[in-house]
């Protein structure tokens, strides 16, 4: 597993804008995952956010990049359409792509949904 290339792709507006995240993660939750995943044995972690100059993740990072962790709640929007192909390409060549963006471009692309969720009451059956 320590050969594992993981990029972690945060937006990092929730860590600037509210208080109640900034107690729980001062460094963003980007850094967290990253220590989480170091203590698991991943020792290529690289951090990308849309703070960066170059938020797109460059094809020189995305060629690197065995898993893609997304983690984004605000700006979806901010995701140019470009990037997502070549994410999708990316996947379809074999990298991961689990995140915590369910309105996230890139993942409804993957599946072919919008990726709007609702509240299920107990019995009830999802189809995904």
């Amino acid at each position: 597993m320590s050969d594992m290339r993981v990029n972690i792709w945060n937006e990092f507006i929730h860590e600037r804008e509210n208080a109640e995240v900034v107690r729980i993660h001062p460094r963003g939750i980007d850094h967290a995952l990253a220590e989480a995943l170091a203590g698991r044995g991943v020792q290529n972690i690289h951090i990308t956010t849309l703070d960066e100059p170059e938020p797109r993740l460059p094809e020189s990072i995305l060629a690197q990049t065995d898993v893609l962790l997304r983690w984004g709640h605000a700006a979806h929007d901010a995701v140019q359409d470009d990037l997502v192909i070549r994410i999708q390409q990316r996947v379809w060549a074999g990298m991961g792509l689990p995140h915590s963006a369910h309105w996230s471009k890139p993942f409804q692309r993957m599946t072919g949904t919008n990726c709007s969720l609702g509240w299920r009451e107990a019995g009830e059956r999802e189809r995904v």
